[in-house]
């Protein structure tokens, strides 16, 4: 007998799992740097997969992170997923098919650890979402700074559908994206949101054709990237240590930055080169 409940759950995703015989690439994440080094691009590049999140791409994706994270020229990254189909459709399902309880756990710490040091990066980092965001693959895109995306994209949060809460990120992060009402209702349903509706509810920032999505997180990050990028690190540290406290707390984290700012010689360079009409020569961020 055909389960036709069970395919009414699916009828509203595309979820595909991967090809059981599938060729993997020679690596599950590419970096290429960008305008001198300045601009990082990481993708993750498992296409044939919907760029799903293996224990591998998991640990090359941290790796990449962590290589940025000491790199002081590095002024700005931009994270995608390979080809126009997915940013990532979230954990690869084929693989934990096959895990044990114990495998399981073990690749969700290495997950948390993945997720932890996108979201503490002090270089401001932009997804790219191209095509589906599901599960933690939406929960990679929630992590970063802020996410621009393709006008064919979509997000979802299908882990109770799988018997799982959400534990990427999303029970914390949507209600403050979306507001708490429709964020329980994509976390309670599994159901998708379109790009459009994202953009509506202010998840996203921007949407263009697919096309033109990387070019548009260029133009962005080299907007980020000609900043100094002393201030911009320590601007996006007052905002993210700062977010959720008391008033007269935030602005103490905030003056603190600001203070740190207002003693580096960038200021100086900044402010010398407005009135001098010309482009500031800022220095690798230092702190």
């Amino acid at each position: 007998m055909t389960d036709t409940a069970g395919i009414g759950r699916w009828k509203n995703l595309d979820f595909p799992l991967p090809p059981a015989d599938a060729e993997e690439p020679a690596s599950s994440v590419l970096s290429e740097d960008h305008d001198g080094g300045r601009i990082v691009l990481l993708t993750l590049n498992r296409p044939h997969a919907g760029n799903a999140i293996t224990t591998e791409l998991g640990a090359r994706l941290t790796r990449a992170l962590e290589d940025v994270a000491v790199r002081t020229e590095v002024r700005v990254v931009i994270l995608t997923g390979a080809g126009d189909r997915a940013f990532s459709i979230g954990s690869d399902l084929r693989q934990r098919n096959r895990m044990t309880k114990e495998e399981w756990l073990r690749q969700r710490q290495d997950f948390d650890r993945t997720l932890y040091t996108v979201r503490q990066l002090r270089t401001p980092i932009i997804a790219a979402v191209n095509g589906v965001a599901y599960g933690g693959g939406s929960e990679l895109a929630q992590s970063c700074d802020f996410i621009i995306a393709s006008e064919s994209a979509s997000f979802a949060q299908p882990e109770a559908m799988l018997g799982l809460a959400a534990g990427g990120g999303s029970p914390v992060f949507l209600p403050r994206l979306l507001g708490r009402g429709p964020a329980m209702q994509m976390l309670l349903t599994g159901d998708p949101i379109s790009a459009a509706e994202a953009h509506r509810l202010g998840m996203v920032n921007e949407l263009h054709p697919t096309g033109a999505l990387l070019d548009a997180a260029f133009a962005i990050a080299r907007k980020i990237a000609g900043n100094s990028p002393t201030a911009v690190q320590a601007v996006k540290r007052a905002v993210q240590l700062g977010e959720g406290q008391p008033v007269e707390q935030a602005i103490a984290i905030m003056m603190d930055a600001h203070w740190r700012t207002a003693i580096h010689p960038d200021r100086a360079e900044g402010i010398g080169a407005f009135n001098d009409d010309r482009e500031p020569d800022f220095r690798d961020a230092d702190f």
